[in-house]
């Protein structure tokens, strides 16, 4: 990419919450419900509607368990969600360089 095209940004990602869970996700081997919840300071709805959105992209994937007879939900990113989380912000770092330089 050679211009500054914000318009081209993966807006599935770019949501604060999607984003905040692929933060957590890309530096673990996984992450259960509870885990997201607190570092993500969301609602229980909330974090369900958007770990359903990452999900049917397919940028998570999701176990359920049971541990001592209660459910649980581990999440973490799948090989297309970690290119997909990678591209995401090697297309930020292009649009600031190109933001920044005078001949755009």
């Amino acid at each position: 990419m050679t211009k500054f095209d914000y318009q081209k940004i993966n807006e599935l990602i770019h949501s604060r919450i999607r984003l905040a869970i692929m933060s957590v996700l890309v530096n673990l081997e996984e992450a259960d419900f509870t885990y997201l919840k607190q570092k993500v300071n969301t609602t229980d709805g909330n974090l369900s509607i958007h770990l359903s959105k990452l999900e049917n992209a397919g940028y998570i994937s999701v176990n359920k368990i049971f541990e001592d007879k209660k459910p649980r939900s581990l999440y973490k990113l799948t090989k297309t969600g970690r290119e997909s989380f990678e591209a995401y912000i090697e297309h930020l770092e292009e649009i600031i360089k190109t933001g920044n330089r005078q001949d755009v």
